[in-house]
């Protein structure tokens, strides 16, 4: 009996870990996809990016540098997330950079676009929102064991298990 609990719990372990690994591949691949479009689009933002209205906390940064600094932070931060390196503060700065986009791109039909992707009447924030609360699945649970961030407790069970043998 014992022997099927401690399986049990190694299989629910592990299956823990390859979701929180597929979640992870899952979140950067949408970023890297966003963060490339923007950077090969070159230094100046297109004109629909222009002409919105950002947020206090990135207005003062113009429009041309907003995407940039949008570009590359999806970029460094999705490639970041999909290694599991430095995996919860990836995530917190990819839930910025979703903030300020659900703020000045996906919220033209307000609170009445929390389940719409695109209508005629505008763009909702389907997709953010569910970004969103993906990438706090990851700030609050962790990135899991097959991460980078998760090597430093596997050396250190190997080294313990080597000293008790």
């Amino acid at each position: 009996m014992n022997f099927l609990l401690s399986w049990r719990e190694k299989a629910l372990e592990i299956g823990a870990d390859l979701g929180l690994l597929g979640l992870r591949i899952w979140i950067a691949q949408e970023f890297l996809q966003s963060g490339l479009v923007k950077v090969s689009g070159g230094w100046m933002a297109p004109e629909w990016f222009a002409h919105l209205d950002f947020p206090g906390l990135v207005a003062w940064l113009g429009p041309d540098l907003n995407w940039v600094v949008a570009g590359w932070g999806e970029l460094a931060l999705g490639a970041a997330l999909m290694l599991g390196l430095f995996s919860r503060a990836s995530a917190v700065g990819l839930l910025f950079i979703t903030w300020v986009a659900a703020y000045t791109v996906h919220f033209d039909l307000g609170w009445a676009g929390w389940n719409q992707i695109e209508t005629d009447q505008g763009q909702g924030f389907k997709v953010p929102l569910m970004l969103g609360l993906m990438l706090l699945a990851i700030v609050t649970q962790g990135p899991g064991r097959y991460a980078v961030d998760a090597w430093p407790a596997l050396v250190r069970r190997f080294q313990t298990a080597a000293v008790t043998q």
